[in-house]
């Protein structure tokens, strides 16, 4: 009978550690509380970075909410209903296209923009 080849280190699965589990368990839970209040975002209104972190029980972590939100492959959650606490869509990195689909999107929704690229927050800003 033919010995069976031993497989190579890097085709081997490698199993993830407690910690990892418990890191990523903690960041899919903390990811659906984020997607839960952008999901709740009327359409033709706004919600900052710092007041979606607040609304998903994660004050102070504006910057959780990008990470989510650049994370995002579920089309239906409306991710342009998002913007920075100036009232301005952030650009994100590597200069995608995607600011361009975000103002588009909002403009759709009725949502106006000032003579600077900022949507006045007294006027669109989601009040739930």
């Amino acid at each position: 009978m033919a010995q069976k080849a031993a497989q190579p280190e890097w085709e081997k699965k490698v199993e993830p550690t407690q910690q990892n589990r418990y890191r990523d368990t903690v960041a899919s839970s903390t990811y659906q509380h984020i997607y839960a209040v952008v999901s709740r975002i009327p359409r033709g209104q706004v919600a900052t970075y710092g007041q979606v972190a607040a609304l998903a029980g994660l004050p102070g972590r504006a910057r959780q909410v990008g990470y989510a939100l650049s994370a995002l492959n579920d089309p239906s959650i409306p991710w342009h209903r998002v913007i920075n606490a100036k009232g301005e869509i952030s650009l994100r990195s590597g200069g995608s296209a995607g600011d361009e689909l975000q103002r588009l999107r909002l403009e759709e929704e009725g949502v106006g923009f000032d003579s600077h690229g900022r949507i006045p927050l007294h006027i669109y800003r989601w009040q739930p």
